[in-house]
This record gives structure tokens, sequence and C-alpha cells, in this order.
């Protein structure tokens, strides 16, 4: 397993920016597609932004030019940069990790997950 620590998270206004990082005390493999997920309260998590190995990127549409995914492989860690935040990108943001080749932004494709960071837009 890959232990996996967010960080970044706060609150912020609506129009604001922040930028979510993830990193892991061990190795994670480059080889690895890594992903972050958010889920608000009532909702189910949902995919916001993926990044494989090859630094190929895919977003759900809702973030689409607001947010961007990258990952720095020497440094072991996966950040998200939020821009332009409403408040329904208010949630817990999550990374995660996953034995894919390619990117995928379906939750049962990752099988390490960090605890979460909290996102409050008002």
């Amino acid at each position: 397993d890959v232990q996996l620590v967010e960080s970044g998270g706060g609150a912020v206004e609506a129009g604001g920016s922040l930028t979510l990082s993830c990193t892991s005390p061990g190795h994670i493999s480059s080889s690895y597609c890594m992903a972050w997920f958010r889920q608000a309260p009532g909702k189910a998590r949902e995919g916001v932004g993926a990044i494989d190995e090859q630094g190929m990127t895919s977003y759900v549409d809702s973030v689409k030019g607001r947010f961007t995914v990258s990952r720095d492989i020497a440094k072991n860690t996966l950040y998200l940069e939020v821009n332009s935040l409403k408040p329904e990108d208010t949630g817990v943001y999550y990374c995660a990790a996953g034995e894919r080749t390619y990117t995928t932004l379906d939750s049962h494709d990752y099988g390490n997950w960090g605890q979460g960071t909290q996102v409050t837009v008002s």
C-alpha cells in the first residue's frame, strides 16, 4: 500500500485560488496514475482530475480551465492548482494513486487514498 498525505486546503472566497499537495513518505511508482477526487456533503465522491505517467491529464467538465493537476515525480508529490473557485467546489479533496497507465476518474481504479483536505468556498 502507498500512504498518501494531502495538504493545502482551507477556506477561501469565491474567485480565490489554492494549491493542494499530496505526498507520500514512501515511494510512489511513476507508472501509477494519480488523481484528485472530492466529496461534497451529502454527495458521492467524484473524480476531479487525473494524471498518468506520461503527464497526460483528464478532468471532469465542471473544473476544466480552472483546475490543473501536476506531479513532481522526483519529489514524490502530486499537486492540484484550483483557480476561480466557486461555492460548489466546496468539499473534502482526496488524493489517490492507482496501478493504471492511463488517466481515469473512476474511483474503482484506485487502491490507495489519502485522508483528505477540506476546501471551503464562500
